[in-house]
């Protein structure tokens, strides 16, 4: 009876058990199911949206030369003597920095400037001088001119009375020598006495005697005035050697005054560079000599002025392969370090925390790094950039360029491939703005 029940019994159970069996799952139903259904998302995700993007990473920095750090150099070499202002001062331009002392030998004296001044008047009293030994050797050159006129006109006159009275000589020498011959021809005849003749013969004497003393002094006369010229021209052109002379010493003391001048003014200048001047207003972050005492050279840096109210930049460094994509007029997403953000480059709507620029400048040349600076602005379209900032943080900044999914986005860059070009470069929006 008992075994008939326990049969009966398993009977029963036995078809209640085998239908279970038949409608539990199997894990190789419930791991398929997963597959697909993460097969169906990675689809999905592959076709959402994606902004590509060049990313590149610089500091803070100013748009404008002027306005970033300039350090403040010492012009000449000098000793630190005293200082008038304190890092994070504020100074306006032409605010007394560093007072130094010179340390050059030929620079020590006190009164230097003063002796240059002094030789520098010396040297030009002694042109001036000069210039009137000019103006009395022009003066002496033509009196010297005149004379010679006078003397060749006086000489010329003398010639002509000589001249007159030689020609009268010669008529009375003739006149003589004939009236002789005449009184000779009577003398052979008889007709005359031996008296008359030799009267004849002395007149005929005292005549040639006159002719050669008339010619004589025609001549001395003629050599006479030829020496005249001879004497004023020699003159002349002793006068006119002293005046060459006289200017090319003018010009050489002209030279010194010069030189000279140069040298006071360079002293003047070089007086002005023993108080270091602030050459812009500005903030003094950094004095690169400390204490007194301390020896600059020409060029060393002394302190180092950040100018005030820069019109702030970023400075961003980026590939070169990546350089063509970013043109002036794209947007920049930035982030700033000290700033806390989250960033999801890909889609703009879900960044938190990072600021809009737009890009100003593309160097044409590659830096020392082998990338290519960039100079970001604030866009005017977003949030202000932090009042905050400090020029010399580092900064994070993304160029957004076009949308593609994210399948082709993973295909890209799985095979290197650069970014799509820009279909228009102000087109592409920047994301999400502030959060």
């Amino acid at each position: 009876m008992a075994e008939s029940s326990q049969h009966t019994m398993e009977f029963d159970t036995a078809p209640l058990y085998s239908a279970k069996l038949l409608n539990k799952d199997t894990p190789y139903r419930t791991w398929g199911k997963w597959v697909l259904g993460l097969f169906a998302a990675i689809v999905v995700a592959m076709l959402l949206p994606w902004q590509q993007f060049v990313s590149g990473t610089g500091t803070l920095s100013a748009l404008r030369p002027q306005d970033r750090p300039a350090v403040v150099p010492s012009a000449i070499a000098g000793r630190i003597e005293q200082w008038f202002v304190a890092e994070g001062q504020y100074v306006t331009r032409g605010t007394p920095l560093v007072q130094i002392s010179e340390v050059k030998d030929k620079f020590l004296d006190p009164r230097l400037v003063d002796r240059l001044g002094e030789q520098v008047e010396g040297k030009r009293d002694a042109v001036e001088a000069k210039y009137r030994q000019v103006i009395a050797l022009d003066s002496q050159i033509i009196n010297l001119e005149k004379a010679l006129i006078f003397a060749i006109e006086q000489g010329a006159n003398k010639i002509k009375e000589y001249e007159a009275a030689y020609e009268a000589a010669v008529v009375d020498s003739t006149i003589a020598a004939d009236r002789l011959r005449r009184r000779q021809e009577l003398f052979n005849a008889g007709l005359t006495a031996q008296v008359d003749l030799e009267t004849f013969t002395n007149n005929a004497q005292k005549a040639n005697a006159t002719l050669v003393e008339k010619r004589q002094g025609l001549r001395n006369a003629e050599i006479d005035l030829d020496s005249k010229r001879a004497e004023y021209r020699e003159k002349i052109s002793k006068a006119t050697s002293d005046k060459a002379k006289t200017q090319a010493e003018i010009g050489e003391g002209t030279a010194e005054v010069a030189k000279l001048r140069n040298e006071y003014t360079s002293m003047e200048i070089r007086a002005g560079f023993y108080r270091i001047k602030a050459p812009q207003d500005g903030y003094l972050v950094r004095a690169q000599r400390t204490g007194v005492g301390d020896v600059v050279k020409e060029g060393d840096p002394v302190v180092t002025i950040q100018p005030a109210n820069p019109e702030l930049a970023v400075e961003l460094f980026v590939r070169a392969m990546d350089v063509p994509f970013v043109k002036p007029g794209r947007k920049v997403r930035l982030q700033f370090d000290g700033f806390p953000a989250l960033q999801f480059v890909g889609w703009g709507v879900g960044q938190i925390g990072t600021f809009g620029g737009v890009v100003k400048v593309v160097d044409y040349t590659a830096s020392d790094n082998g990338e290519f600076r960039v100079l970001v602005t604030p866009d005017p379209e977003d949030d202000p950039w932090p009042d905050l900032l400090r020029i010399g943080g580092r900064v994070n900044g993304w160029a957004m360029l076009d949308n593609v999914t994210v399948g082709f986005e993973l295909w890209r860059q799985i095979n290197g491939f650069p970014p799509q070009k820009p279909k228009d470069v102000g087109a592409a929006g920047g994301g999400g703005k502030k959060g």
